[in-house]
């Protein structure tokens, strides 16, 4: 019905390795990097819920015969 649980489990799982190296980047003083970092950690995250988006919206498409 909704989105795979999976995907759910993934996103929280980037999230949890990207806060790692960031504290882990910030205790070393390397700030900038951890910056970077979290950006495309941010970037990655972004793209996998576009992606779902997409989906979402072929459904609707196909739903209402916009085709």
């Amino acid at each position: 019905m909704g989105i795979e649980v999976g995907l759910i489990f993934k996103i929280a799982g980037v999230g949890i390795v990207i806060a790692f190296i960031n504290t882990l980047l910030e205790q070393i003083n390397k700030k900038e990097y951890s910056q970077w970092v979290t950006l495309f950690g941010f970037i990655y995250i972004l793209f996998m819920v576009a992606q779902i988006l997409d989906q979402l919206f072929t459904k609707i498409k196909s739903v209402f015969l916009f085709q």
